[in-house]
């Protein structure tokens, strides 16, 4: 799964600040740039974000879509969970 990986997941946080290029979404990971950019591919083939070219600078930011459509999924079975859980 795409946000199964905390480096994805940690991407994700970062661009809920807005967009940023991709050498600023890469600052205090401890990888290289073509690490954070792989990552950053992965987000894009499940369309969680997308890229803009403007010169030399690649500028990434969040397509909250697809995980609006996830938390809606998943607020379905909340209340299950929760009952399931309590009577644990």
């Amino acid at each position: 799964m795409t946000l199964a990986d905390g480096t994805r997941r940690e991407l994700i946080h970062k661009l809920t600040r807005g967009s940023m290029t991709m050498s600023e979404l890469a600052q205090g990971f401890e990888m290289s740039l073509a690490a954070v950019s792989k990552h950053v591919k992965i987000l894009e083939k499940a369309h969680l974000v997308k890229r803009k070219i403007e010169g030399r600078h690649h500028v990434i930011s969040l397509a909250p879509e697809p995980l609006t459509e996830a938390l809606d999924w998943i607020s379905i079975y909340r209340n299950f969970w929760q009952q399931r859980l309590k009577s644990i």
